[in-house]
């Protein structure tokens, strides 16, 4: 015999009074024969009769199909709030799907059935009902017209910033699978209207899949508490957070919610102007190179393309699909390894220094061992604490450390313009060119359009202010020649 799966359906409910017995009675009792159906009608603080209806409600039914719990917030939570509570309630019960119904039936109850189905296929992690799939069918079901054109709109914006084809972002009809929500966390979310767009985000964020449906929309009676100009801000400001997030240009913890990347997936940027994509340009064909902090080889890997001769070394202690010539395990914290840095044409340390716990010894290190090498060409970069996301982070009182990008946990130290120049100067190494950086938001918003678009503003703004605007330094140095060398060449001629 199958064990039925559990499925709690949760009516977020406020001065519902109106509507709440004919939702709680559409609700189609066919669902008993599959699922092992619990009704969850959380209150949140109404000021009518919506509770007493409900309870009546549930007295007065007879066919004993479903369970039956009530709830009552005693002080408002909030439409993001009572949904919090409706699915830590859910988790501790153990069902394995959770449906929101609004309580004042803009959603059909009637179509649960149908909305339920797909979850049950372990490729779906939430099933979303759409107003918009069906040609024109919101304006039919008495949509204004304004918050159609609106729907539009932000949802466009949201699909071009996260790359997918989704008819409307802004149903509030929704059934989740518990295991997927339990891989998100949706409690950091604010307890207002902006609680699902930014619930949508996390599953996008965490890879999760949401399926779309069609559904009817209902225009009626209704009160809508929702203030159109602030929510289509909070989904501006709240989507934008979330991708920046996917850079290293923002954190918060409640969009901390992607799977771990793995080194092997380190990505090489040479589709669009970055640190990568400047170093093959200017590593030329069959040149000798070092690559210090080389992690998987990458880099290497796409110099080889060049007849390269490519030495990596990092702290690894061996590499799985090595392509380079050669590779050599070792500490950078500890300096350099001894070997023959006569032959090499350029030296590649991108995006090292600041993982370093002393870049002044590394540095010191570095031109020890290039002082024989005077014409060697280093390349080297760090992010940029000056770029102006920073700034306006800390003008507002928010330095937060995540999980890449320019404030990485991993980052012992942090540099501008000024303190990088200076700290590369004061260890005998002249800077033949300067380069800004933008940020890497085709990482972001995906290699298209609108990201190409991002980075060609983003490189104009840089031509006005490279300390402001800049994501990363890079910076093409050389050593200067040592004093043992100048000492060397100043022969004095005895020869009177």
């Amino acid at each position: 015999m199958n064990i039925k799966k559990k499925l709690l359906i949760l009516i977020v409910a406020y001065n519902h009074e109106k509507f709440i017995k004919s939702v709680l009675q559409r609700i189609n009792t066919d669902l008993a024969k599959k699922y092992d159906v619990e009704i969850l009608i959380n209150d949140d603080c109404s000021s009518d009769k919506t509770v007493e209806y409900a309870q009546e409600f549930i007295r007065f039914n007879t066919h004993n199909l479903f369970k039956y719990k009530m709830l009552s917030n005693p002080e408002n939570q909030g439409y993001g709030g009572n949904q919090k509570i409706g699915y830590e309630y859910a988790i501790k019960n153990n069902f394995d799907f959770v449906a929101l119904v609004h309580g004042d039936g803009q959603y059909a109850p009637e179509y649960l059935q149908e909305l339920v189905e797909p979850l049950n296929l372990e490729t779906v992690d939430a099933v979303f009902g759409s107003r918009m799939m069906t040609k024109n069918g919101a304006l039919k079901g008495g949509m204004p017209l304004y918050k159609f054109v609106g729907n539009k709109i932000l949802t466009f914006f949201q699909n071009s910033l996260f790359s997918t084809k989704f008819t409307e972002f802004h149903s509030g009809y929704r059934i989740y699978k518990i295991s997927s929500l339990k891989k998100i966390p949706y409690v950091l979310n604010t307890n207002d209207y902006s609680f699902d767009n930014e619930i949508i985000a996390q599953f996008l964020l965490a890879k999760l899949t949401i399926k779309e449906l069609p559904i009817p929309t209902y225009y009626g009676d209704e009160i809508s508490y929702v203030n159109g100009l602030k929510y289509a801000y909070q989904v501006f400001t709240t989507n934008i957070k979330a991708k920046l997030q996917e850079i290293g240009i923002f954190y918060d913890r409640k969009f901390d919610c992607a799977k771990e990347l793995k080194k092997e997936n380190y990505v090489i940027k040479d589709s669009f102007h970055s640190t990568h994509s400047i170093t093959l340009d200017i590593i030329k064909e069959n040149s000798t190179v070092l690559d210090l902090g080389c992690n998987k080889g990458e880099l290497g890997s796409h110099l080889k393309k060049k007849n390269c001769h490519i030495v990596g070394i990092d702290k690894e202690k061996k590499l799985e699909k090595n392509e380079l010539d050669e590779y050599i395990s070792f500490d950078l914290n500890e300096g350099l390894p001894n070997i023959d840095y006569k032959n090499f044409n350029y030296i590649i340390v991108l995006d090292v220094i600041e993982h370093l716990m002393s870049p002044e010894k590394f540095m010191h290190a570095l031109k020890d061992k290039v002082n024989s090498n005077t014409e060697v060409k280093i390349l080297i970069s760090t992010p940029n604490i000056a770029f102006i996301i920073i700034r306006l982070m800390l003008l507002i009182g928010s330095f937060n450390y995540g999980k890449r990008g320019i404030l990485d946990r991993t980052h012992t130290r942090l540099f501008t313009f000024s303190s990088f120049k200076h700290l590369v100067e004061q260890f005998g190494f002249s800077i033949t060119k300067v380069h800004g950086i933008p940020a890497p938001f085709p990482l972001a918003v995906g290699n298209n359009i609108f990201g190409k678009t991002l980075i060609y503003i983003n490189s104009l703004l840089i031509k006005i202010s490279k300390g402001l605007f800049s994501y990363q330094i890079y910076y093409e140095i050389k050593p200067d020649t040592s004093l043992e060398t100048l000492l060397s060449r100043a022969n004095i001629n005895k020869k009177n």
